[in-house]
């Protein structure tokens, strides 16, 4: 049942963003948690769909959507929205929640470490399943409850994340540092998440192509909880790491996708991921057109 659903929707979701088209393609490191130091072109709007399928032990299979609208407003300042979603095997589909994200770029000018601030507002049940970051004590254990009991249980938060990239012989190495508090009377969590990731060519091909090197992409990421300022430490919640692959479509198009292994008992067994995304160059001169 679930992958009768999950397969149409990405289906006709490909279908779309292969049918646009536009010149350029873009550069952002190949993860699919980690954050690095790029943000949106001023002007430019990002439509994605990150989707997640997982066959956890002792729980019922499961598909997540995440569908993310990320714009950007200046060079140091980049807005983004996340509606979700799940559909569990054997139990419901639910819409889960959405969040708010800015990222802004304090320096200027490239440096050997980039920092990124990173401030979200979270409205989400505990039936989300998307896995975007794990903080706290977080266990995939917390899932077997039913999705009528989990989406009762809403979760409103702010986030900030310190994000720091850096640049060495072509290859990137981002590091994300993260703080949560629920707005209700509970401790802070903290998570972190790191990634490494490079082209498969520094330079462009003399002759025109689709599938040269240089659009291609890899690396890898490790991510995962940090408990709460009362229980700090990697111990009592999940890990994941895994290889990433991304394709960046001379159109707009980019494609990343990979599994997560979980490194302990805490973890799903792997968590399969693929991301969609296209681009649309200077959205905003849409609307100064019809004005």
């Amino acid at each position: 049942m679930l992958q009768r659903w999950a397969a149409p929707q990405l289906t006709c979701l490909l279908f779309v963003l292969l049918s646009l088209s536009a010149r350029g393609f873009s550069q952002e490191p190949p993860y699919l948690v980690t954050y690095s130091d790029v943000l949106e072109e001023p002007g430019n709007l990002e439509i994605a769909s990150q989707n997640i399928y997982s066959t956890p032990k002792d729980l019922n299979p499961f598909y997540g959507q995440t569908v993310e609208l990320e714009y950007g407003v200046t060079g140091w300042w980049t807005t983004e929205v996340y509606l979700q979603g799940q559909v569990t095997a054997h139990d419901s589909t639910v819409f889960t929640g959405f969040r708010f994200e800015n990222r802004f770029r304090p320096l200027r000018k490239s440096h050997w470490i980039n920092p990124v601030l990173y401030l979200e507002y979270e409205d989400i049940n505990q039936a989300d399943k998307s896995f975007l970051e794990i903080t706290g004590n977080q266990v995939i254990q917390d899932k077997q409850v039913s999705n009528a009991l989990l989406r009762a249980d809403v979760e409103r938060s702010i986030e900030g994340k310190l994000i720091l990239s850096s640049y060495w012989k072509g290859v990137n190495f981002s590091e994300n540092f993260i703080a949560e508090k629920n707005v209700s009377n509970e401790p802070w969590e903290f998570g972190y998440a790191a990634g490494a990731s490079r082209s498969l060519a520094n330079g462009g091909s003399p002759r025109a192509c689709r599938f040269c090197r240089q659009y291609f992409a890899v690396g890898g990421e490790v991510f995962g909880g940090l408990g709460t300022r009362y229980t700090f430490g990697t111990t009592g919640t999940s890990i994941y790491a895994g290889p990433t692959f991304a394709y960046n479509a001379p159109r707009n198009l980019t494609i990343v996708a990979g599994p997560e292994f979980g490194l302990n008992d805490n973890s799903a067994k792997v968590l399969w991921r693929l991301k969609v995304a296209y681009e649309i160059n200077q959205f905003r001169d849409w609307f100064r057109r019809s004005r």
